[in-house]
């Protein structure tokens, strides 16, 4: 086994499965890898990870991706076979090279390299986005030096011997900007509304259905609206067809790499309510509706939705009981009413961690230096 580096510090970072996992997890190996760090990110076989990692892969950055799968439907022996060979995979990786340290971003795909990297002697941290945690960071909690929440609530419920809420990473690029440069960029009108609707990484059949059943009514009451439309691959040929059909001007997508020029386009947004998609509407002060996905484990996304629609950063609706009316009138404030967006933009910006990916690396990097590992003098450099 090859001993810990004796110059930069080395981070695995284990974040694939979700859109909601892996950005956060991205954001801060962009962090690590600005100050003088390494990274080895570890991800799922899902095409969202290997769709969002190409240009990083191109870069250099040392990624594997494990054959670990969720546990659905009572799937155990897949899950379990999944769970064993991603543990010697990051065994066999970590005999190589060992991390000075390990972060699970959440999700199917981080226990088992975190697991195997404590193991190997790294220090080891989670990071839980959401107000109710997941079950892969309620098993790790109680395995790893520091656990760092996204919202507050969250800490109450890790089995931890440390937390931290520095709030919830958000990629570079995320940030305010023009956006009469981004339509340009996505070919609309410049001064006509646009709404965004995305249902995360994975595209969400209920909210697109939401969506189309609205779109008769929205095409007498906001006719000069425009449409940004990320539906996921499955649904993308009827989305489109449905707004033709209703006369909208509508630029659909099932997936998009540019999701920070989507944002930047839009007056509202329609978004489930994953906490990744809500850090970056915060980044962005983007005022949504929000649509929890029913079926989210733990019923995680309702209870962040609440969290915002409770301090007026958004409006929420229930994907089964919402009508097309009270679609409308959640959503034509936020495109129309000036005081409206500003209140709820006001309230986003308070919601905004921007330092966040910088928070957890500085926390990690203060306790490597703690530690009697060859790196801890350049970990000490880094932090001066």
């Amino acid at each position: 086994m090859k001993p810990f580096a004796d110059t930069a510090p080395l981070v695995a970072i284990a974040c694939g499965g979700t859109g909601g996992h892996l950005f956060p997890g991205l954001a801060v190996a962009d962090e690590v890898r600005r100050r003088g760090g390494a990274v080895q990110l570890f991800i799922s076989p899902k095409e969202v990870d290997q769709l969002a990692v190409r240009g990083w892969r191109a870069a250099g950055l040392e990624i594997l991706t494990l054959p670990a799968v969720a546990l659905q439907d009572g799937r155990w022996l897949a899950f379990l076979r999944g769970f064993v060979q991603s543990y010697r995979a990051a065994r066999k990786r970590f005999a190589a090279r060992v991390p000075h340290a390990a972060l699970a971003m959440g999700g199917f795909t981080s226990v088992p390299p975190v697991l195997a990297a404590r193991r190997a002697g790294a220090a080891t941290f989670l990071h839980e986005s959401n107000a109710v945690p997941g079950r892969a960071n309620r098993l790790l909690a109680r395995w790893v030096d520091v656990a760092f929440t996204g919202f507050p609530e969250a800490a109450a419920r890790l089995n931890c011997r440390c937390a931290m809420n520095p709030g919830t990473p958000v990629r570079p690029g995320f940030a305010p900007r023009g956006a009469a440069e981004c339509r340009h960029a996505l070919g609309l009108a410049p001064d006509r509304p646009v709404v965004l609707v995305t249902g995360g990484s994975q595209g969400a059949r209920g909210l697109n259905d939401l969506v189309l059943r609205a779109l008769p009514l929205l095409a007498r009451t906001a006719p000069g609206w425009q449409w940004l439309h990320l539906t996921g691959a499955a649904d993308a040929g009827r989305v489109r067809a449905g707004y033709a059909a209703a006369g909208l001007t509508a630029r659909v997508e099932p997936f998009t790499d540019r999701m920070e020029v989507f944002l930047g386009a839009a007056d509202a947004a329609v978004t489930r309510a994953g906490a990744s998609s809500l850090a970056e509407l915060a980044a962005l002060q983007l005022p949504a509706v929000l649509v929890p996905l029913p079926t989210a484990a733990d019923d995680h996304q309702r209870a962040n939705a609440r969290a915002l629609a409770r301090d007026g950063a958004a409006r929420m609706l229930e994907q089964g009981t919402a009508t097309p009316e009270e679609f409308f009138a959640a959503l034509e404030p936020l495109v129309a009413d000036a005081a409206a967006r500003a209140s709820v933009r006001a309230a986003l910006a308070r919601r905004h961690t921007p330092h966040a990916a910088a928070e957890i690396v500085t926390q990690i990097l203060a306790a490597l230096a703690e530690r009697p590992v060859a790196a801890a003098p350049a970990i000490r450099e880094v932090l001066a």
